[in-house]
């Protein structure tokens, strides 16, 4: 530790290289068409904006092929008490990137005596995506979607990325996975600016079961097992993850006006003057 690395990835890559995921260790791994295939895949995420901070949320669905192989699979991670990531693409890739990336900002905080900007943070992460570009390009690809409270401006903040790194700031609102063309295009006509949380909150369920409903790979709230979406909010309280009885109460709020409205809510039209 005399070293001083201020990089949890950089310092395991020196010293015990063996310790890290082959992708980020700079191992060749074989190409496996058939086998990567038959790997879990984790699919649509949902950030939006609001109030006083961001929500991010993912539906609960993995799918190998086209059979579903986890129905309560977890894709949205705390990094720190005022960020979070959320993933798509090869599930346990994705859950060593969120473990890796929680200890490398606990390493820097130790290291450096201060914690790194939510803009630095979103830039060491898309470094640890850079260094997967190789196993990404055999299959093995994982695509995070990153949310924080900035400190600094009192906003919330999102980032995504593609296979080659990134960061790019989107604002309002973002979806990555394969039911995220569907779930914009549903937050697109619920979201306004400065939107209350719990507003919010709903939207992005909202936006999930449009998701769910036009892509296979997209799970809905599954009552009958008592399956939900996980929701968490960042604010400048921090980090918060919605208890399932929460995410109940929304999730059946959105099915009970579905069976009065398939199609969701209508927003209204805004007319010009």
């Amino acid at each position: 530790m005399t070293a001083r690395i201020p990089s949890f990835t950089h310092f395991l890559a020196t010293h015990a290289p063996d310790l890290l995921p082959a992708s980020l260790a700079g191992l060749q791994l074989p190409a496996g068409g058939d086998l990567i295939k038959d790997l879990p895949h984790a699919t649509t995420i949902v950030a939006a904006a609001c109030e006083r901070g961001v929500v991010l949320a993912g539906d609960r669905r993995a799918t190998a092929g086209n059979v579903i192989s986890k129905r309560d699979v977890e894709k949205v991670f705390r990094s720190d008490e005022f960020s979070a990531m959320a993933i798509a693409g090869v599930a346990s890739i994705g859950l060593e990137f969120a473990r890796l990336f929680q200890v490398e900002l606990e390493h820097y905080e130790k290291m450096e005596g201060r914690s790194l900007s939510l803009e630095g943070k979103a830039n060491r992460l898309a470094k640890m995506v850079r260094d997967n570009l190789a196993p990404a390009i055999q299959g093995l690809a994982v695509i995070p979607l990153f949310a924080g409270y900035d400190e600094e401006t009192g906003l919330g903040r999102i980032f995504s990325y593609d296979v080659a790194g990134g960061p790019w700031e989107e604002h309002r609102f973002h979806s990555i996975g394969s039911g995220s063309v569907f779930a914009k295009s549903s937050l697109k006509k619920l979201y306004s600016d400065d939107m209350p949380m719990t507003d919010t909150v709903l939207a992005c369920v909202q936006a999930l079961y449009d998701a769910a409903d036009d892509d296979s790979a997209t799970g809905g709230p599954d009552l009958p097992r008592k399956i939900f979406p996980v929701v968490t909010t960042i604010t400048d309280d921090g980090y918060r993850r919605l208890p399932d009885s929460e995410s109940e109460e929304y999730s059946d709020q959105v099915v009970q006006s579905r069976m009065r409205s398939p199609d969701g809510p209508r927003a209204p039209l805004r007319t010009g003057s």
